[in-house]
Order: structure tokens, then sequence, then C-alpha cells
């Protein structure tokens, strides 16, 4: 499985060289993964269940890039998305605003926005049980677009693939 943002220039199949129909994809704005509810009624919740419990997928990568609109707007904070009101209710309820100064190409803080959302989907108690068993590994990577080069986060950072 494949959970990336919806950004174009994002091509889950030219990143990891996979056959078409190979990767069971997600794409959300920003790949924001919601905080697991027993009650949800998100597409993205059950999407995940789908793949992890039916197909019993045996990998999941979590995948965000350089210049990423959502993570601009979650340090830019909720006036640059007054314009987008359901933008702005999708990120104030699944990712928090962050303060500070944004690097270059939003690069560092893509890579802490990946993390987050691994962490929020190793918190899906039906993920969390298969990652336990050992039949399921969650990995975090990070694309950047000017280069096409992806990052894999290993050994407490991310390191090229």
């Amino acid at each position: 499985m494949f959970i990336t943002c919806a950004d174009s220039r994002i091509q889950p199949a030219a990143i990891t060289g996979a056959e078409p129909g190979s990767l069971f994809e997600l794409r959300t704005a920003g790949n924001v993964i919601p905080a697991f509810s027993p009650h949800s009624v998100a597409g993205e919740v059950a999407t995940i269940e789908f793949a992890v419990v039916q197909l019993r997928v045996a990998e999941i990568v979590v995948c965000g890039h350089s210049h990423c609109g959502a993570v601009n707007a979650l340090h830019a904070g909720a006036p640059a998305l007054d314009h987008l009101p359901a933008m702005l209710r999708w990120l104030a309820t699944h990712a928090p605003f962050r303060t500070g100064t944004p690097t270059e190409g939003l690069r560092t803080e893509g890579m802490e926005h990946v993390l987050a959302q691994v962490r929020a989907l190793e918190d899906y108690p039906f993920v969390r049980d298969r990652i336990t068993a050992g039949d399921l590994r969650v990995h975090g990577w990070f694309y950047d677009i000017e280069s096409g080069d992806v990052s894999a986060f290993a050994a407490d950072r991310f390191q090229p693939l």
C-alpha cells in the first residue's frame, strides 16, 4: 500500500518501479492519516482497513514530499486557509498547526509530517496487531520533487534509498 499526497507530482508507480495494478494507493490532502476512531466514517480509515485486513498488504509506505501545500498551510496557520474552509477543517481536525519559520522547500517540516502520519497509522488497532505479529511493516518515505530523490526513515533519520 502506498499512502501519499493528492499532489499530481507524486507518481507512486514511477517512484517505486511498480507495475500497473500492483500498488494499492491512498491519496489524501497532505498525505494526512486521520486519527483512528472506532466509530469513524472516514474513507481513509475504511481504505486502510480494507488494505490491511482484507488484502493483507505486507508493506505500507507513507510518502510525503517537498513543497507540500498542506505542510506549508500547517506552518502558515489557519488564516492562510480562509479561502479553503474544507481544507482548513481537514487539517485542523487531523494535523496540528505548527509554529516556526519553514525551511526551504519545506523538507524538514515535510519529513516531520511523514513521521506524524506514520505514528497515526500505527495507532490503528488492526495495523498495530499485524505489526506486532510481524506480518506488516510500515515505512516513512520523503520524495524531493526537484531532484527526484527518495529517502526512507531508518535508524532515526531519513536516508537515501
